[in-house]
């Protein structure tokens, strides 16, 4: 198909570079993450790690107060700010990620509303972030915001009104829908997961395995997107290459560990190694 293609490494090549010398943490993204909830802790956790295996300079976790000990404990490097301060100069956060374990209180989707409306940094919309959104798509499209969610196929099945088997017999067709209805770059998740744009393009991921299909792979992946759209990428670029590198990590800890053992923990150790090895393959810094 005309507007088709693959995502490879020389594709994320383009994207993925050695860092200058004099850089510093303030160059590297400053993320905040609205995530978590009572029992759904290790979402935000898993999310903060990839946040900063991927290079983010700095990251702050919004979750309620009483998992602050859980994530600081969890994410050392991170610090934690409450729901009552998240809506706090939106405007210093060079991206932020939404959703992940974050339950579906009503009064979190009025905080999501005016986080779209207010920033217009990229925002990664993902798993209750987008079940809190799924009655009204048109907050998504008209955001401020630059608007990337990543649903899996029941969550895509959600926002279309369809059944998950209708969304799986054309992943494509359904990835370049899900775009156009929300004017987002749309990350449909799964094996061989989809990229599309609300202009009709659809690219297809190359990396990952069935070992990957774990619970909080996903949250790991919206980590490793916010990252690297904090960082400068764009939202389509940020998107491709951080399904590419989540997948890539998982067939690392695949090699190491096998399939069947695989957790979410596992790719976010493995996502500097992946990399690496895009940074290995190219060489050298050019003075």
């Amino acid at each position: 198909m005309k507007n088709s293609g693959l995502i490879t490494q020389s594709y994320v090549n383009t994207f993925i570079k050695r860092r200058k010398q004099d850089i510093h943490k303030g160059d590297c993204g400053k993320i905040l993450i609205f995530a978590g909830s009572l029992g759904m802790s290790g979402a935000a956790v898993l999310c903060a790690r990839a946040a900063l295996r991927t290079g983010a300079g700095l990251v702050r976790v919004s979750v309620p107060e009483m998992l602050f000990p859980i994530v600081q404990i969890g994410v050392p490097e991170a610090t934690c700010i409450s729901r009552e301060r998240l809506l706090e100069d939106l405007m210093q956060y060079s991206a932020i990620a939404i959703g992940p374990g974050l339950g579906v209180e009503k009064q979190d989707g009025l905080l999501i509303r005016k986080i779209l409306e207010t920033t217009d940094k990229p925002v990664i919309l993902d798993a209750d972030g987008l079940n809190l959104l799924r009655d009204d798509k048109d907050v998504m499209k008209n955001a401020r915001a630059d608007l990337i969610i990543t649903p899996h196929p029941g969550e895509a099945a959600r926002l279309l009104g369809r059944k998950t088997a209708d969304i799986n017999m054309d992943r494509l067709k359904s990835a370049r829908e899900l775009a156009a209805v929300t004017g987002a770059i749309t990350v449909l998740k799964g094996a061989g997961s989809v990229v599309a744009t609300p202009e009709g393009k659809t690219y297809i991921n190359t990396t990952g395995n069935p070992g990957i299909a774990t619970g909080g792979s996903g949250d790991v992946l919206t980590g490793v997107i916010t990252a690297l759209s904090g960082q400068g990428l764009s939202s389509e670029s940020a998107a491709k290459a951080g399904v590419y590198l989540h997948g890539l990590a998982g067939d690392l800890a695949r090699d190491l560990k096998g399939e069947y053992g695989l957790i979410a923990s596992d790719i976010v150790s493995m996502v500097p190694f992946a990399i690496k090895s895009i940074l290995d393959a190219q060489g050298p810094l050019e003075k």
